[in-house]
């Protein structure tokens, strides 16, 4: 309605003058609002309504209920005995039955004529229900004729019930629908119609304006008194008439003054004073807020159209005031919430413009006093109107008044004395006390009755209170002052199961927070951990987590006393603690450390942050502080990815005291707080595998590097060494340690192991690839050197942990196929084999290590079909003699391979005697396998 209003208010004003759309919109939106407001209570007056009959209807079921169970229950005639006649009925059950129809009587005639056929029909039997028929009034009749409207669980409703409301949106447009919409429909016609006849009769009509005005102000006054008059017998239609008069004359008043230039400032100022104090008269006369409303609403724009720039505004405030004490007056009799809302926004809204554009410091003395008044008055109206307020609503609370109210009169405040020193403070704590006092004085009045409003008081005047301290001091001390207040308003709220308590000491530990992040630089020269912005950091987080302990403490002893969001408060703060715990340490060590020992100091601090709790954790029984000790891990993967690039080594810079520390302390946290969740403490168990892993590796491998100052292809080997070695002892001792590795084998063998054996192979193949094997400072032996020895190692190594998890039967790997994984194995034994090889044709023939080089070398080319020939001879010899048909056929698939590669390639290479050679030793070869391994076996041996 308030959007219908402004649309239309909108485009009458615009119409007449297009500069004052906005006015238009605003006045026509508040009646709009007002039309809504006055549809909606009398929804809810409804609603009551049918409430209370509905609780009558129930009284009587059950009261017709307990009477018909005392009637006598009629047995059934024997078979052979004839019907007996009406007149020779029993006495006694007419008796009773027509003292239950005049216990009905009482009721409402509906609820009689529904209720007697059911009675009736519940103490006789069938068969004898005619006799007993009992005559009904004719409008009983009649309403029995036609089925009644359904009501709530399908009960029949009487006729004349209302039926139950729909919500807001149903029953704005039930109250356009209904009533006497033509009325309503006509009024807002003839208002536009009237804007569009005063627009064109001054552009075309030389009938003299003045006579024109006048006659509209005499429609005005006649739909006015015509209104008056029919107030007794058509209420609506008669509002709808005075509201239109009264907007006529508005509307009249604004043309002569604004649009026509006929009548001076004073006078128009004067009669639209005279139309508010008219409409507002009128609506308490009748009742009707939507003439307050409107009377309220012309009273204030009455000095806005008649302005002329020249006026006082002690002048204007005066005026003001005026307005409000009749506001106030008539809040001393009618609950009407939208009237107060109306004056409230037009009082601060047009003293809010004024002073953004006219104030100045001279003008303090002239203007605080009637900050404080308007203040006061409106103030009082909430007290009011909950006084005031009767049935469902009397414990309802004016929420845009009680909390909107200081919150803009103490921006104006602070605008008024900026100049002064503390004044804002000052306000803010006369403020807070002036709430408390209220807040006092009510409840030593009403008490529980009023106890929201109360509450509500004394949340402001604590709050405002609260506030003075940063308005006085800095942001240090208030996020210190305001964490301890906090904490003990949460700790006051449990106490006493106060929710607003509870929930205002949550929110002054955020505030606490805020003040805490816009004062974070310490003086120059404070002292480590003894400075301003560590203990603020230092108070907050136990301010957090003492209220995430108390609440999660109260939740487990007695869940009731706390709201089902309550308990995800409880991790939020213990979050919020732990944040500000870990933010004010890392802050301190940026500040006072050198940026070489930051990673390290982290990790320290980590890790003396995670015992600490633990420590709490079995104190206090908190599994919040659990959760929060085993987040070391994830701390040092994080700790660990930020020193890459940044220290050369993980042990440099005090790494060597910070590592091992946190890997022990890793360890013993995870023995120390078994989660009950399995695979929970599986991951954490394989992810420290893996750090560990990964720490060791590059520790190892700088220090090789070192050794030999980066030559030769020593460092490789450090990368591959450490976590060969927790994967060999995985393998061959692991089931041997009790814990961890065999109390979570599954952490160890599968989570743990797996990325590790992919990490090898990778490395297998990059050493394969990039590397030549230089051994310096040794010379180069095939298969002897350090590069050769460890990649045979690695294969032989992943053979056993892969035979060893299929051996424990762990998934996924108990599964797994035999045959295709060793098929793997071999496959990567032939490329081993074959850089092996290479590596020797480098070292020893002077052949480079480059892809393009070697395949054009004849050398290469005669050794690899040499060299293939012979691995195909051994793999058929062998498979032969055990009898492995798949192994024989991969043997001769070689020998294919190599043949093919003669014929393309060796043969290419004529005049050479490396074709010599290759040929030669192919050819017999060959031979040797004909005579050795001529035929596949016959069968697979198992």
């Amino acid at each position: 309605m308030w959007f219908l209003g402004a649309v239309l208010g909108a485009l009458l004003v615009g119409e007449l003058h297009s500069g004052l759309w906005v006015a238009g919109a605003l006045l026509g939106g508040i009646l709009g609002w007002s039309v809504g407001s006055r549809a909606r209570q009398r929804q809810e007056d409804r609603y009551r309504l049918f409430d209370e009959r509905l609780r009558r209807l129930e009284g009587a079921l059950e009261r017709l209920q307990q009477s018909s169970s005392t009637l006598p229950q009629a047995e059934p005639p024997p078979a052979a005995v004839l019907p007996v006649p009406a007149a020779a009925r029993p006495a006694a059950a007419a008796t009773r039955l027509a003292g239950t129809v005049g216990a009905a009587a009482d009721e409402p005639p509906a609820v009689a004529a529904a209720e007697v056929p059911a009675a009736a029909d519940a103490s006789l039997p069938a068969a004898a229900a005619a006799p007993f028929a009992v005559a009904r009034p004719a409008t009983s009749q009649a309403a029995a004729a036609s089925p009644p409207p359904s009501g709530p669980a399908g009960m029949a409703l009487p006729d004349g019930q209302p039926a139950p409301p729909r919500g807001r949106a149903a029953a704005v447009l039930d109250w356009l629908l209904r009533g006497n919409l033509m009325a309503r429909a006509g009024v807002i016609v003839l208002f536009l119609g009237v804007a569009f006849l005063l627009k064109y009769s001054y552009q075309h009509l030389q009938v003299p304006l003045e006579l024109r005005l006048m006659g509209v102000a005499l429609a005005a006054v006649v739909l006015l008194l015509l209104g008056w008059r029919l107030r007794m017998t058509r209420e609506a239609y008669a509002l709808a008439l005075q509201g239109c008069g009264i907007g006529l004359l508005y509307l009249t008043i604004f043309g002569a003054l604004r649009l026509f230039g006929l009548l001076d400032a004073a006078p128009a100022f004067v009669m639209l004073l005279a139309v508010a104090a008219l409409a507002a008269i009128l609506a308490v006369l009748q009742d009707a807020l939507v003439l307050a409303v409107l009377g309220a609403a012309g009273g204030f724009l009455a000095p806005i159209i008649a302005a002329t720039g020249a006026g006082s505004h002690v002048t204007l405030f005066g005026y003001y005031s005026v307005l409000n004490f009749g506001i106030l007056a008539i809040a001393f009799f009618k609950a009407w919430r939208l009237l107060n809302l109306v004056g409230f926004v037009f009082t601060f809204a047009i003293a809010t413009f004024w002073g953004a554009l006219r104030y100045r410091p001279e003008h303090f003395a002239s203007t605080e006093p009637f900050l404080i008044l308007f203040f006061l008055i409106y103030a009082a109206m909430p007290v009011l109107f909950a006084l005031r307020a009767a049935g469902p609503r009397a414990s309802r609370l004016d929420t845009t008044l009680v909390f909107a109210l200081p919150l803009v009169a103490f921006g104006l405040q602070v605008g008024l004395v900026r100049d002064f020193a503390y004044g804002a403070a000052w306000s803010a704590l006369a403020l807070g006390a002036f709430y408390l006092l209220l807040a006092r004085a009510l409840w030593a009045r009403r008490g529980e009755g009023q106890r929201l409003l109360v509450e509500a008081f004394l949340a402001l005047g604590v709050g405002f209170t609260t506030l003075a301290i940063p308005l006085a001091f800095d942001g240090r001390w208030t996020a210190a002052a305001w964490a301890i207040e906090g904490a003990a308003l949460v700790w006051v709220g449990v106490r006493q199961q106060r929710l607003p308590a509870r929930l205002f000491g949550i929110l002054l530990q955020l505030l606490a927070g805020l003040f805490q992040l816009g004062e974070s630089s310490a003086r120059a020269g404070a002292w480590p951990l003894l400075n301003s912005v560590f203990l603020g950091g230092l108070l907050l987080t136990l301010a957090g987590l003492f209220c995430a302990w108390l609440l999660q403490r109260e939740w487990r002893q007695e869940p009731r006393r706390l709201r089902s969001a309550e308990r995800l408060l409880a991790p939020l703060l213990f979050v919020w603690g732990a944040v500000w715990w870990t933010g004010s340490g890392l802050h301190e060590i940026d500040r006072h450390l050198p940026p070489s020992l930051h990673v390290n100091a982290a990790i320290v601090f980590f890790t003396a942050s995670c015992l600490l709790f633990s420590w709490l954790e079995r104190r206090l029984a908190w599994p919040a502080a659990r959760h929060a000790a085993l987040a070391l891990l994830p701390l040092l993967l994080l700790s660990g990815l930020l020193s890459v690039g940044r220290v050369a080594h993980p042990f440099a810079d005090l790494g060597y005291l910070a590592w091992p520390a946190a890997f022990a302390a890793h360890f013993f946290l995870l023995q120390r707080h078994e989660v009950d969740r399995p695979w929970q403490g599986d991951w954490l168990h394989a992810a420290g595998l893996w750090l560990l892993a990964a720490i060791g590796a590059w520790e190892l491998a700088w220090s090789i590097d070192r050794w030999v100052a980066g030559r030769a292809a020593w460092p490789l080997l450090g990368w591959a060494l450490w976590p060969g070695a927790l994967l060999a002892v995985l393998a061959l001792r692991g089931e041997r340690l009790r814990w961890p590795v065999a109390a979570h084998r599954e952490a160890y063998f599968v989570l743990g192991a797996t990325p590790l054996a992919v990490f090898l192979a990778l490395w297998f193949a990059a050493g394969n690839v990039l590397s030549d094997g230089n051994p310096w400072p040794l010379p180069y032996l095939p298969l002897l050197n350090p590069l050769d020895l460890a990649q045979a190692g690695v294969l032989l190594l992943l053979a056993t942990w892969f035979s060893e998890v299929r051996r424990l039967r762990l998934p996924p790997y108990a599964t797994a196929p035999l045959p295709p994984a060793w098929t793997i194995l071999g496959a990567a034994a032939f490329v081993w084999a074959n850089a092996v090889l290479l590596r020797a044709l480098h070292h020893w023939a002077g052949v480079p290590l480059q892809l393009a080089v070697m395949l054009r070398s004849e050398l290469v080319q005669a050794s690899l079909s040499l060299f293939w020939t012979l691995l195909a001879l051994a793999a058929m010899v062998v498979a032969t003699r055990r009898r492995w048909r798949s192994l024989w056929l991969a043997g001769a698939g070689l020998m294919a391979v190599v043949v093919g590669k003669l014929l393309l390639i060796d043969l290419s290479n004529a005049g050479t005697i490396e074709r010599i050679v290759s040929f030669l030793g192919v050819g017999l070869l060959m031979l040797v396998i004909g005579y050795l391994a001529p035929a596949p076996p016959k069968e697979e041996a198992s």
